[in-house]
């Protein structure tokens, strides 16, 4: 005599495990789908929503051996960089100014 019994339910032993299955799988993917936008936001600047240095240059440098006929120009807010990169002096830097904007810098003394 058998000391289980088993009385015919609405959910075989199929039916539970496929659930148990997809409940793991949702849990996974919502953690994959946070986790992808935590990584996300730590390649783009929280203030401006741009990317940053890094993850611009690699883009760049991925569209530029991709594509031989595209530009990448990369602008900045710092003044002072441009002397740090190219070894200018201020004067020079103001010069570059002036020569690319001559409608914007026509009452400064040059």
């Amino acid at each position: 005599m058998d000391s289980v019994l088993h009385a015919p339910g609405r959910f075989g032993p199929r039916t539970l495990l496929i659930t148990t299955a997809a409940v793991a799988l949702t849990g996974w993917a919502i953690h994959a789908v946070a986790l992808h936008k935590r990584l996300a936001a730590t390649r783009r600047d929280p203030l401006t929503g741009l990317l940053r240095r890094d993850a611009y240059t690699t883009r760049a440098r991925r569209l530029l051996a991709c594509h031989e006929d595209t530009a990448v120009v990369m602008v900045t807010g710092d003044p002072l960089k441009l002397m740090r990169l190219f070894g200018i002096t201020a004067q020079t830097a103001m010069r570059y100014v002036a020569a690319a904007y001559p409608e914007r810098t026509a009452r400064l003394p040059r």
